[in-house]
């Protein structure tokens, strides 16, 4: 072979096995951070991430696998579309942060110069906000088997409080970061999460999608690399006393049996809340997804506000037949609000997404959805194989269509008119447990004036009406017999839930 075509080959074999050149990224200076601000949440030891990435060692030899992930987005697992809602904790990498980590693997993947690793990250082992109000836990640890479907499990953890309260904050922590997948935590001061539990063997009860019931209330959810958060200065959620903690868990086996007791800490607000968060729920019942439709394309919207309000939060809600949702505000002038955009749903990804600053929805405002969903074989998150049709339910090859929007408004006045929203019982239940006269002066109490007592249930109605005010507050209601008083609370239900008081998220 002639000797001047050898610099020719050379240089064509440095290109193809990607020998790095003198100005590659390495993972010292520009790997490590990326890695460590945005991955080792999750991967680092005795966390849920099935490998740790915060060495040299560790990531180099899942270079190729980094750059894959990295670049169709599969990790970091942020969801919300960029640039449609703008919210705390994204986990989502930069354009250029995704080229770094698919240049460092196209040079091979170089350590580099030990003097430019940054310190590394230290996480806290302890409460992240530090020492709560209160703590809870199931009364017996739980027994995750070493194989098999995932699993969910509601555990109901009485709250010992002596009397109605607001939170500010939760903090979730995993009793075994093996086999937790996430967590959502509702509320229920009916009992009926008690009797479920009571209903079946061993410690809570089997209940996935929702917790099997209609909820008072919800405090959010934890997965993996979450981050607690305080509710800005002012607002909290209602904790009526004598509520219990329904805890809902994903299971995930690991490979060989677990034991799983998750712990709760719940941080009160200093003084009663001045703002309530309650809720709007948009959804639908009226799904029929068929066999093999690939694009099912689902609408609803929500009643006109009635009062002005502030968006603080959202959590979009599907099964696994789901692909898409885009959530919008259109309000009375025709200006559309972007609230989130989920391209990708998966039903293991799943999140409550907090705005970075109150979004500001105006009286008249609507709220609508557009979901879409792959009913084919070529889903491959398809429960039915082969596939078909799809309606509402609570089982895992059943389908759902919801979105919760947490809210406050100046006023708790204007907060219990959101509440008696045409078609807003699961709202106010889910996602902000206030429906039942829960909020009043200063955030906690009676009603702000109570119910209107109407003219056709004056002689019935008016004698328990003790301030003569015209209106039945809860004081007043519980005061009232049992039997009657157990009525009118039904009645009072079903008229802020409608038919939806039986639905469940």
């Amino acid at each position: 072979m002639p000797t001047r075509t050898w610099p020719l080959i050379a240089l064509a074999l440095l290109v193809d096995v990607g020998v790095a050149g003198a100005d590659a990224p390495t993972f010292n200076k520009d790997v490590a951070p990326i890695l460590w601000k945005n991955c080792a949440g999750c991967h680092r030891p005795g966390e849920v991430g099935p490998f740790s990435l915060l060495s040299f060692k560790d990531a180099a030899k899942r270079a190729n696998f980094l750059r894959e992930i990295t670049e169709t987005r599969r990790m970091p697992p942020w969801k919300a579309e960029p640039g449609f809602g703008e919210f705390h904790d994204e986990r989502k990498l930069t354009e250029a942060e995704i080229r770094t980590i698919a240049d460092w693997t196209e040079a091979g993947a170089p350590e580099g110069d030990p003097k430019d690793l940054p310190e590394p990250p230290r996480f806290s082992d302890g409460w992240q906000l530090g020492e709560p109000n209160l703590v809870v836990k199931a009364s017996e640890p739980f027994e995750v088997p070493a194989s098999g479907d995932d699993i969910y499990r509601c555990f109901v953890i009485p709250i010992p409080t002596e009397t109605d309260r607001t939170v500010a904050a939760f903090e979730f922590r995993p009793g075994n970061r093996k086999v937790v997948h996430h967590a959502i935590l509702f509320l229920d001061n009916t009992g009926a999460a008690r009797r479920k539990d009571e209903a079946q063997p061993g410690p809570g009860y089997a209940s996935f999608g929702g917790p099997g019931i209609l909820p008072t209330g919800a405090l959010g959810g934890w997965a993996p690399g979450a981050m607690p958060r305080f509710l800005p200065e002012g607002m909290g959620k209602y904790l009526r006393k004598g509520s219990d903690l329904v805890l809902q868990v994903h299971y995930h086996p690991d490979g060989k049996a677990e034991l799983d007791q998750s712990v709760v800490g719940i941080y009160f607000t200093k003084t009663p809340a001045r703002k309530i968060v309650g809720g709007i729920a948009v959804r639908t019942r009226n799904l029929n997804i068929p066999a093999g439709e690939k694009r099912h394309h689902v609408t609803a919207q929500s009643a006109p506000l009635p009062v002005d309000a502030q968006a603080i939060g959202i959590t979009p809600h599907m099964h696994n037949v789901g692909r898409e949702m885009k959530v919008v505000a259109e309000s009375p002038d025709g200006t559309t609000i972007p609230l989130i955009w989920i391209k990708d749903w998966d039903f293991n990804w799943q999140g409550q997404y907090q705005y970075r600053s109150p979004v500001k929805l105006t009286k008249g405002t609507v709220i609508k959805l557009d979901a879409y969903y792959d009913n084919s074989s070529e889903n491959p998150r398809n429960p039915n194989t082969p596939p078909k049709r799809v309606t509402w339910g609570e089982q895992t090859t059943d389908e759902m269509c919801l979105v919760g929007v947490q809210v406050v408004t100046e006023k708790p006045g204007d907060l219990l008119k959101i509440v008696a929203m045409r078609g807003n019982g699961l709202g106010s239940a889910l996602v902000g447990g206030l429906g039942r006269g829960q909020a009043g002066k200063g955030g906690v109490g009676s009603p702000a004036g109570g119910f209107a007592i109407p003219e056709r249930f004056q002689d019935r109605l008016g004698r328990f009406d003790t301030n003569g005010d015209g209106r039945i507050s809860s004081e007043e209601v519980d005061a009232m017999p049992e039997p009657f008083r157990d009525r009118l609370k039904e009645a009072i239900r079903v008229r802020l839930g409608g038919d939806e008081a039986q639905e469940q998220p």
